[in-house]
């Protein structure tokens, strides 16, 4: 007996000392709340302290990692989405009390649904057929998230038998939706790299759609688009004396994207031992220090170079690429155009590219739930020419709350008439549009005489965006 009371305090010694200290402070920085993280060194520890912030879309300003010997030290500037300092009670103590478990790692659930994992060569009305085939086999999605990176698809479908509301256990009918997902993704050309799992549980939603992206090497394919001069530079240099590889990433900054550079970093089997993050203005800047898990830094260049593909293609699976977003809300006449016209030949004059690639126009569905709403819907989408990019759906209670990214069947920002006509095919009230189409027509003048027809093309672009606004004010009663 005393032996066995020994050994329960040994065990609470040792949960005493692995378990990470948080302290969060409002007063040291004047324009963020910081998160100071101190713990034992595992692996994969920083990505569940980033995963803790990124889940609550909490933006990190800056971050220092250190680490000295076996303990390690994290410390964030955070804000909210709003660029405001975290002041709710109920979110610090959550942030606390999460952060102090991250050292024994964390697994979704299934919360009683069965996880469908998709991946294949991206098409248009390929998440149509899909949703169609669950529709069919009296499957109900409830949530899932669709991504789209140089024509792949990754998707993590989460649904529930349509009849019982339970999860789908039987074999045969596992088998079933199996067997009819990989018909879908094969298509014509698809036979070797199209895959579906069924599985009751999974890890962390977006950690596993990097996942599933990184093993369907999407990041070894040639982009459908050719990047633009805004994407992510990534290098990767060896400091020998110290035996760390040194990764430097900038970019654009965007929330969650530490998330994505970690959770990378941490799949590939490289720890973490130092690293800062700054951003300013629009850009982010990172740096890290890494090893392998045995402790050896990178060996070779073929290595080095899919470290950076690896990165830049964790960076771009999640981004819209948007070079120039004219948002205009506008109150005055539609024909009156001299309030942007000295902006737009500024501009011009400046060598402005205006063009879209990417996820596309932004579409929010929120109505009833129904079996085969998601089939209906993304039909709707295919049969008018419309490509989804990427994809969130949930379900709350009743209520469908769905998001969807498209374009037209090129990558192309959609016609804003096109758009329209789905919305009332789908519901005006129920889809709506919450991110408009950039301006897609201006190309670099490589002659000044051609300055005056260039301003006239995204002028009259600029009128048709107008009327978009104006339309959805409901200060216009057509869109034309």
């Amino acid at each position: 007996m005393e032996w066995s009371a020994c050994l329960d305090e040994y065990e609470k010694l040792v949960i005493r000392m692995t378990t990470p200290r948080v302290v969060i402070d409002n007063a040291v920085c004047p324009k963020a709340t910081v998160v100071k993280v101190d713990s034992a060194r595992k692996h994969g520890i920083l990505l569940e302290a980033v995963q803790v912030l990124t889940d609550l879309n909490l933006s990190i300003k800056k971050a220092y990692i250190s680490s000295d010997g076996r303990w390690f030290m994290d410390v964030f500037h955070v804000t909210d989405l709003k660029g405001n300092k975290i002041t709710d009670k109920s979110v610090i103590n959550y942030i606390e009390q999460s952060l102090v478990t991250i050292h024994y790692g964390r697994t979704t659930g299934s919360n009683g649904l069965t996880a469908l994992e998709l991946t294949g060569t991206d098409r248009v009305g390929l998440l149509s057929e899909v949703f169609a085939v669950l529709a069919d086999l009296q499957c109900n999605v409830v949530d899932a998230k669709v991504w789209t990176h140089n024509g792949r698809i990754a998707s993590l479908l989460f649904v529930k038998d349509c009849n019982s509301g339970s999860p789908i256990e039987d074999t045969q009918q596992i088998d079933r939706i199996e067997a009819r997902l990989r018909n879908v993704l094969k298509g014509d050309n698809d036979i070797r790299s199209a895959k579906t799992m069924v599985s009751m549980a999974v890890t962390h939603t977006e950690r596993r759609l990097h996942q599933m992206m990184f093993a369907d090497r999407d990041y070894e394919r040639k982009p459908i688009l050719q990047p633009s001069g805004d994407s992510p530079v990534v290098t990767v240099q060896n400091w020998v004396e110290r035996d760390y590889s040194v990764v430097n990433v900038q970019c654009k900054d965007r929330t969650k994207l530490l998330f994505d550079v970690v959770c990378t970093l941490t799949d590939m089997e490289y720890t973490v031992f130092h690293a800062t993050i700054k951003t300013s203005g629009d850009r982010a800047y990172q740096e890290f220090y890494i090893r392998h898990a045995d402790g050896t830094p990178i060996s070779s260049e073929p290595e080095r170079q899919r470290v950076i593909q690896c990165l830049q293609a964790a960076v771009e699976r999640r981004a819209s690429e948007v070079i120039v977003l004219f948002h205009f809300i506008v109150s005055f006449s539609v024909g009156d155009y001299a309030l942007v016209r000295p902006i737009l030949q500024v501009l011009i004059n400046e060598n402005f590219s205006f063009f879209s690639r990417g996820q596309g126009v932004r579409l929010e569905l929120c109505t009833l739930d129904r079996q085969g709403l998601l089939a209906d819907v993304t039909r709707t989408f295919r049969e008018n020419g419309l490509n989804v990019t990427r994809a969130e759906v949930s379900t709350t209670r009743d209520m469908a709350l769905n998001v969807f990214y498209v374009t037209d069947a090129n990558g192309n920002a959609a016609d804003p008439k096109l758009i329209e006509s789905v919305r009332q095919k789908i519901g005006l009230s129920s889809l709506q549009v919450k991110e408009l189409p950039p301006l897609v027509y201006h190309q670099e003048a490589e002659k000044e005489d051609q300055a005056a027809g260039v301003a006239g093309t995204v002028l009259l672009s600029l009128g048709s965006l107008v009327k978009w606004n104006l339309y959805h004010l409901g200060l216009i009663r057509s869109y034309s």
